[in-house]
């Protein structure tokens, strides 16, 4: 059986998918194809039922959630840190609603975190990967800043406002859910669990064999150097992405009905993930 497995061309996603895509982690009877595409495309791909098995904004699954069950493996769960708001000089976070904050995209759960913090910030929606610049050069006066970028934005001049995943665990004692891993339902559940273990194994295998998957990740990381990019792979590819938890399930639904509360997102659902 062919299956597509959609997710991000960033260093940790291609880390925990190292096993995968280097065969080193047997498929048994799928033929597994990988499709490298960014995260909010990804999530607009998602409402479409576009991929059987695709990397989603946790913020993105109350749309999806018709056609898609939650994986409880190879998410990206930031506990105490997460997206940053960034800009060019010093400022109070308490007065980003008077300025405009470039965001990559509106289904993220970037975007839903700051909404949450300053539900009348103005947003305008700039590829991920230019946000950085579109700071630094005066097009915007603060940057959502996901992926690498958390790590690099000192190197463009620009200064920590806010660090969203911190502010949360503040607000709720919980970690920030971002990133996670769906499979759709028209799969049946026996492929659906079949697939959740496979999501598994290659994280496991990852990490078990971190030297060699990083090595892999590195034709990933955007020019980043290796340090950086271990550093990186070590914040989003950890114990809660083989299995997210219990503590992991309850950061999500909170984070979904806060969402939902703030009118942020329009209906309320049940978070739904494969046992497995």
């Amino acid at each position: 059986m062919k299956i597509t497995i959609a997710h991000s061309p960033d260093s940790d996603d291609a880390f925990m998918f190292y096993g995968l895509a280097r065969g080193t982690v047997p498929s048994g009877d799928l033929e597994i194809t990988h499709q490298l595409v960014d995260i909010e495309t990804l999530n607009r791909h998602a409402r479409e039922g576009r991929h059987e098995v695709t990397a989603i904004s946790f913020h993105a699954y109350p749309y999806v959630a018709d056609r898609y069950a939650l994986m409880p493996c190879g998410g990206s769960i930031g506990d105490g840190y997460g997206p940053l708001l960034v800009a060019r000089e010093a400022l109070d976070p308490d007065r980003i609603t008077e300025k405009t904050v470039a965001v990559p995209g509106t289904l993220t759960s970037a975007y839903l975190a700051l909404k949450l913090f300053a539900p009348d910030v103005a947003t305008r929606v700039v590829p991920f990967d230019r946000i950085l610049d579109e700071v630094g050069e005066g097009r915007a006066d603060l940057g959502l800043i996901i992926h690498e970028g958390q790590l690099t934005y000192g190197g463009h001049g620009l200064e920590k406002i806010l660090d969203l995943g911190a502010w949360w665990k503040d607000e709720t004692g919980l970690p920030l859910p971002l990133g996670g891993n769906a499979v759709r339902r028209d799969l049946g559940p026996e492929r659906m669990i079949q697939l959740t273990r496979l999501v598994r194994d290659t994280v496991r295998h990852s990490l078990e064999n971190r030297e060699a998957a990083l090595d892999y990740a590195m034709s990933f990381a955007r020019g980043m150097d290796p340090g950086v990019a271990d550093r990186f792979v070590g914040m989003w590819v950890n114990d809660m992405t083989v299995e997210i938890g219990d503590r992991g399930r309850r950061a999500v639904q909170t984070f979904l009905d806060r969402g939902h509360e703030a009118g942020v997102i329009p209906k309320r659902v049940a978070v739904d993930f494969v046992e497995a």
